[in-house]
């Protein structure tokens, strides 16, 4: 427990409160011997076919694409003025980001064969929509054209307060939700150990996986001067709630720790019963000092969080840019090879068991300057990406492994899509 706080009467309900945020992380837990289920959220950016961006509100903006798949995804989210923010239905929900960028969540999968056939019935439904009136939708790391300040917010409260306090916080903030388009995968855990052992693996991966996954060849505007585009943004977003949860790597880090760090961190926002969400700067120890936090205010204070990995009821892994279908599939195909194989989880172990927050840290600078000729952990990092293959196809099923090969064939390149698009465009320019 945080000095600070041992038996401070200012929190009268602060044991309490970490019960609760332990305790909602502990009904996460699944049987031993499930299927593997993966969550997977790909988000898209909209342009028109000059490459401009398609905003919320234009005639033709992401709110009238709502519109037109209201019929398909019956069940709505609209906020207290009427705008449609989001149309889901089993299994699939469509959301946008706060610039509008396009986000479709489906899941759990336990097939990624059905997995694809999702992400591109989504993808060729949307592409039906958006090309009669001259757009299109792109899976990439960052907007292709704009700088991010330009871009205009959708209509949702909780993002006016975030881009608020975010765009004074650091320098990255408004590039962060305005510019930038991920894919997450999530994966269960079957006990609050095996929790702490994913947590704490898939956080030494997230360099890697950042490696394997760059896709952003282009920021404001302007093409990169440095790889892992989106690492750098995040490193200046908010260095209190962004990056490495405290302690994640030190033996002694559990859950009640994690529960710590939430109440000791700025809210932002909290919801209220005037406005639906009112603007705080006080932390969540304070805002709830008195009473014990409900589940659904537990789940806000979570949402709140953009650590590289996120826990919830499940494992939120987050580093890897927004992909096309193929590599998004693949990178599923990854996170389930290494996380869902004992074997895999012994070799990680093995591979990545002495890496701490300075390792952690250290690794970033160093592919950001270096790509795929970097040193991480004390090893060339081509080798460590090549370890992390073997060890993810070792753990998949046969009918899994092809799913891998986009992304192997990346790694065995010792390139990745955002050089790839660098190329071409270099390319096209001679």
């Amino acid at each position: 427990m945080n000095a600070t706080f041992a038996g401070d009467t200012r929190q009268p309900a602060r044991e309490s409160n970490i019960a609760a945020i332990v305790s909602y992380f502990e009904q996460g837990i699944k049987p031993v011997g499930g299927p593997g289920e993966l969550g997977i959220e790909l988000e898209h950016i909209l342009v028109h076919d000059d490459m401009s961006p398609v905003s919320y509100s234009e005639e033709h903006g992401v709110a009238w694409l709502l519109d037109q798949l209201k019929e398909e995804y019956p069940a709505l989210t609209r906020d207290a003025q009427g705008d449609l923010l989001g149309v889901a239905r089993p299994g699939e929900a469509v959301t946008i980001e706060p610039a509008a960028q396009l986000e479709l969540s489906a899941g759990p999968f336990v097939d990624l064969d059905r997995a694809r056939k999702v992400f591109e019935a989504f993808e060729s439904r949307i592409g039906s929509l958006l090309a009669p009136v001259g757009e299109r939708m792109l899976a990439t790391g960052y907007h292709p054209t704009a700088a991010a300040r330009s871009l205009e917010l959708i209509p949702k409260r909780r993002y006016q307060f975030m881009d608020l306090y975010l765009g004074k916080k650091d320098a990255h903030g408004p590039c962060m939700m305005r510019g930038s388009a991920s894919t997450q995968v999530s994966i269960d855990y079957t006990s609050t150990q095996d929790c702490l052992r994913k947590l704490r693996l898939a956080f030494a991966l997230v360099p890697i996986l950042s490696l394997i996954c760059d896709n952003s060849p282009v920021f404001e505007g302007v093409p990169r001067t440095h790889e892992l585009v989106r690492t750098e943004i995040w490193k200046h977003v908010d260095n209190d709630r962004c990056g490495l949860v405290p302690d994640v790597f030190e033996p002694s880090f559990d859950l009640r720790r994690y529960a710590e760090y939430i109440l000791d961190t700025v809210a932002i926002l909290v919801p209220c019963d005037k406005e639906q969400w009112c603007y705080s700067e006080r932390t969540f120890g304070d805002i709830y000092a008195n009473r014990t936090m409900s589940r659904a205010e537990v789940e806000h204070a979570l949402s709140m969080f953009f650590t590289d990995v996120r826990l919830k009821t499940y494992i939120e892994i987050r580093p890897a840019d927004a992909l096309p279908i193929p590599y998004a599939i693949a990178y599923a195909a990854l996170v389930r090879g290494l996380f869902y194989s004992p074997a895999s989880l012994d070799a990680l172990d093995a591979l990545l068991s002495d890496v701490r927050a300075a390792d952690y840290e250290s690794a970033k600078v160093a592919l950001m300057e270096g790509g795929y000729r970097a040193e991480v952990y004390g090893r060339p990092v081509a080798e460590l990406c090549d370890a992390v293959m073997n060890i993810a196809e070792r753990g998949l099923g046969e009918g899994d492994r092809a799913h891998l090969e986009p992304l192997a064939r990346l790694v065995a390149d010792r390139t990745t899509l955002a050089t790839l698009a660098e190329r071409d465009r270099e390319g096209g320019a001679r």
